[in-house]
């Protein structure tokens, strides 16, 4: 009996290692069908989870209901488990290199636990080649044991979308690749398990790792051209939104909208392309460029904004400006990697005093992660106000909510577009 079979029948487990906004979804939806095996490393997330409680407060209560999940930070439960799924985060460093000790301790961990017959498959975004170069020498050397003889790999790339209530696990195409044509046909069979929209067979392990990473690259790329564009409307004293909404109209113009792209996605994944590619002698100067554009945006939101603050006649030392939004993106609480922060602390390095509200966020994570925490409630008399994040409880807001906070000629920018045409007697700007 095949390792499909095992664990359909219930035979054996299924694990997840590394219970994040990834993992612990997927460990969910598997838990419906076959048993499973929790593990992160963390006793006290493995306790929130226990308690039904998610730690990335993208689940709720009723969704640990009618799993067979256990939830563990104990090496010997992993032994458990036959079919062990990688789902830990890839971020980058300081230099913007690659950071991949999370994936190597989790290889190590599986490593310890692997056995003959065992499947292991990442599922966390790499550059082509890490798997095979970097994971399976781990395993092999802390097992024992043989790839291909002992034991089999595969790679099937996250496509999890934060705070995406419509695109979920089951219902996202699932790209799926193993080391060999049986391992590819198991690994395939057991995602068919919870994958209701089905699974892509790649042909190779490298090519489900380059497919995941250009999704983000192909995004990120896009969204600094729309950037730029907006950099130059804005010399121009041209809408960005009005000149998208007319181009949008043909039926092949693709619609990306400029913005800040933080996050641990479309942020950092190019990254790990462009480290790889110059390992083969290649300077990927489009991706490169994509990068800069986009990593600078926090810092020209500031700038624009000083100048709008000084053609108002503020004092620009003397000013006060709220920013509504920290987190990386609309309905979630994860801040890794915002850009907001980087509008925040070059506003602060001109002297202005800034107030920051977030509905989602945590003012300790924030006040940790980048110096600032989060103001309790808007105060008034602002100069301006900045709508960074397009969170839903901001949207039912109308300009007489501005007014009544701001002091006089308050600047508003509107970063997301939200408030386009429904701001007339505040100095408008938006990307």
């Amino acid at each position: 009996m095949d390792l499909y079979n095992q664990l359909i029948n219930k035979q054996a487990k299924l694990s997840l290692i590394g219970l994040g906004y990834v993992g612990l979804p997927i460990a969910l939806a598997f838990a419906r069908k076959i048993p499973v095996v929790g593990f992160d490393i963390k006793p006290e997330r493995v306790e929130m989870m226990k308690n039904k409680i998610d730690p990335s407060e993208e689940l709720e209560p009723a969704d640990f209901d009618h799993c067979d999940i256990l939830f563990t930070s104990n090496l010997d439960d992993l032994r458990e488990a036959s079919f062990h799924i990688v789902a830990v985060p890839t971020p980058i460093d300081k230099h913007n290199l690659p950071d991949m000790s999370p994936v190597h301790a989790a290889s190590r961990t599986v490593g310890k636990a692997l056995k003959k017959g065992d499947y292991v498959i990442y599922e966390s975004t790499v550059y082509p080649g890490a798997t095979e170069e970097e994971c399976i020498p781990i395993l092999e050397e802390l097992s024992g044991l043989k790839l291909n003889v002992d034991f089999k790999v595969g790679y099937s790339p996250e496509r999890i979308n934060p705070g995406d209530k419509e695109h979920t696990i089951t219902t996202i195409k699932k790209i799926v690749s193993g080391t060999d044509d049986e391992s590819l046909d198991i690994i395939a069979k057991v995602y068919e398990l919870i994958v209701v929209a089905g699974v892509h067979r790649a042909p190779s392990i490298k090519v489900a790792e380059a497919a995941k990473i250009i999704e983000n690259t192909q995004r990120d790329v896009n969204i600094a051209l729309m950037n730029e564009l907006s950099m130059i409307f804005n010399k121009m004293n041209i809408n960005t939104y009005d000149v998208l909404q007319a181009a949008g109209t043909k039926w092949n113009f693709l619609k990306f909208y400029p913005g800040l792209v933080g996050g641990h996605c479309i942020g950092v994944d190019p990254y790990y392309l462009a480290f790889k590619a110059k390992e083969y002698r290649h300077h990927p100067l489009i991706i490169n460029a994509g990068r800069a554009v986009n990593d600078e945006m926090g810092f020209y939101v500031a700038q624009q904004l000083v100048k709008k603050l000084i053609e108002a006649g503020k004092n620009v030392q003397e000013s006060k400006v709220l920013v509504m939004g920290a987190t990386f993106k609309e309905n979630v609480s994860d801040i890794r990697n915002s850009k907001v922060a980087d509008v925040v602390h070059e506003l602060t390095s001109y002297g202005i005093q800034v107030e920051v509200t977030d509905p989602f966020a945590s003012s300790t994570e924030l006040q940790k992660e980048y110096g600032f925490g989060l103001t309790d409630q808007p105060g008034s008399n602002y100069d301006a106000v900045i709508a960074a994040v397009s969170h839903k409880p901001y949207h039912d807001l109308d300009e007489d909510y501005f007014l009544s906070i701001t002091s006089e000629n308050a600047i508003f920018a509107d970063l997301k577009g939200i408030f386009k045409g429904r701001i007339n007697k505040l100095t408008y700007w938006s990307l």
